[in-house]
This record gives C-alpha cells, structure tokens and sequence, in this order.
C-alpha cells in the first residue's frame, strides 16, 4: 500500500460504493491494520472504497478540513469518518447494512450516526470495546443523540451535513456535526455496530481550546437577531413567547385583509 501526500483509496469501484471509509493518517501500520480489519468483514472494493489524507511526517490537514475535503471526494452513500486505530470485530458489512436500513425506517431524516455519543438528557450511550472495557452496552439502541464520539462517525451524503467554517483541530467534530444536523432538521443517532478503539481517548490542553472554541462559535451563531426583514414579510425569531403572539396575531389580521 502507497501513501502519497495526495487523498488516495485502496481498491476504488468504477461505480459509486455505498460505503466511502475516509480516515485522517499518522501511523502507515495503524492505517493498514485497520484496513484489512474492514476488509475482512466484507467491506471490499465492490462495496467500499477508502480515502486518506496523509498527516505521516506533519499535520497537513486538521479534523475539520479533512471532513470538508472527504465529502467532496468521496462517491459512497455513506461516508464513514473513522479513526486510524479502530478494529473490526464480528460485525461486518452486512449488519451495517441492516442497521441503517432499520434507521431509515425509524427516522428518514436521519443525517450522523456512530457508536458512542450522549442524548439530549445527558445520558451516555455506547456499543464498542476499548480501554475502559470490552463488549460495553450502555443504553438501547438505536438512540436518538446530541452528541456522537468521533472514533466512527457515518455520514448520510445526501442529508448534505458537514462540519462549521471557522472552526480548527482534531477535537469535538461529532458534536459540531450533530448541532449542524439539528439546524438542519436532521437528526443523529448511537446504532449497534460494535468494533474495537484502541485508544482510550485523550483530554488535553488541545481539547479544552476546543471546547471554548466550539462553545463561543455557537454562542454567536444562534444568537437570534428577533426580526428579521424580508422583501416581502417580517420574521420574528427569539425573543419571548409575548412578541412571538404578537406577530402571530399581527399574521392573522393581515390574511383576514388580504382574504
């Protein structure tokens, strides 16, 4: 296997693959393990195709680039963002299969969908063995989530979701992915797909400038202006539910004259 500073694959179909598996590359061994774990559980070049960026010898591309550069790449209709050191166990591609197909039914405006995330209560969910421990199950699933863990996120490609402009590093994408999909009307959600993460995950002083950074981005971008002018209306947004009531009933009055 070739890594060439360039966004590559291993084994790209002629046609469009379901599967688009993108991953963000510092160790070559980690990468070609992780590989061949996919391979062997059916995720072959007639259903899957795999795209890189190389941060080996610098990091040429952050977690939000990346993101941005692997969804114009990728052909799948499912672009799975993954880490480098995640494994593969007895799922395979045909319980992945099964389980976004159960999704669509559940909800089809879905848009993300990983293994480990929190609700909007709060509440954790996870199916996935790592560090912390082997074969974990916390809550049900599938789970409706605010929040997805980044070690493997699904993209639904058509629900046309990415990550924020402005926003930098390798830290809290899931979760700028899963707001995104909110404003959207789109939704996220923890599946049972259980595959192994070596890492146990690191909280450092690059996390927390990510956090003061993710939180005054959406800080500022829903700070709702309360009206807004149209060619041909008034649109009042935020502020208290008495002036919402009052540009309802302002609303009223106005299609009584025009009826």
């Amino acid at each position: 296997m070739n890594f060439p500073t360039q966004p590559v694959d291993v084994g790209r179909p002629i046609a469009a693959a379901p599967f688009s598996i993108c991953t963000l590359v510092t160790r070559h061994a980690d990468y070609i393990a992780m590989v061949e774990s996919f391979l062997s559980r059916g995720f072959t070049p007639e259903c899957a195709e795999f795209l890189y960026l190389d941060n080996t010898n610098r990091n040429n591309w952050d977690a939000f680039q990346g993101i941005r550069r692997f969804l114009s790449l990728a052909r799948g209709t499912y672009v799975i963002i993954c880490h480098q050191d995640i494994r593969l166990l007895t799922d395979d591609v045909a319980t992945l299969q099964e389980r976004l197909a159960a999704l669509d039914t559940q909800d089809p405006d879905w848009a993300l969908a990983g293994n480990a995330g929190a609700t909007e209560g709060g509440s954790l969910v996870a199916r996935i063995s790592d560090p912390h421990g082997d074969d974990q199950r916390r809550g049900s699933f599938p789970t409706r989530v605010l929040s997805l863990d980044e070690n493997f996120l699904i993209i639904r490609r058509d629900a046309l979701v990415s990550v924020s402009a402005g926003l930098r590093g390798f830290h809290l994408y899931g979760t700028d992915m899963c707001l995104q999909a909110r404003c959207a009307g789109r939704s996220a959600w923890v599946i049972d797909f259980h595959l192994r993460h070596l890492s146990a995950g690191r909280v450092d002083g690059s996390f927390h400038q990510a956090q003061q950074a993710l939180e005054k981005h959406y800080d500022t971008a829903l700070k709702l202006p309360g009206k807004i002018r149209t060619t041909c209306t008034k649109l009042s947004l935020g502020g208290s539910g008495w002036r919402r009531w009052l540009a309802r009933r302002r609303m009223a009055r106005r299609m009584m004259r025009e009826n």
